[in-house]
């Protein structure tokens, strides 16, 4: 199946959901939620922390139209894309938890390494 995963929802609902998990991730630095989930969150978080890498206004202004807080947008830049400066990619952690409870989904962490 090529492109991106659907996870049951409707195009906006899916991507708005990516950003406030994108966004609650750069805030917390880790969360837990479902396999499947937790890579495409991976993927939007290092295409992220890769563009705030450069520090100019047009990547400041497309970090801004995904990331929902202006606050996390700004320690984006500020504090975590700094930390990467080194690294060429690999910048989430995925670790499998086991099943849910209620329904046996797959879970996992997703964390800043």
């Amino acid at each position: 199946m090529p492109g991106t995963r659907k996870l049951g929802r409707a195009s906006a609902h899916r991507i708005a959901m990516l950003r406030a998990m994108v966004t609650f991730l750069f805030e917390k630095g880790k969360i837990e939620t479902t396999v499947t989930r937790a890579k495409e969150v991976s993927a939007m978080a290092e295409k992220m922390i890769t563009i705030a890498k450069t520090n100019s206004l047009h990547n400041k202004r497309l970090v801004m139209s995904f990331v929902t807080k202006e606050d996390v947008a700004k320690s984006l830049f500020d504090t975590i894309a700094p930390k990467y400066m080194d690294r060429n990619g690999g910048y989430t952690r995925i670790t499998k938890i086991g099943p849910r409870r209620g329904d046996a989904a797959e879970m996992a962490i997703i964390e800043l390494i």
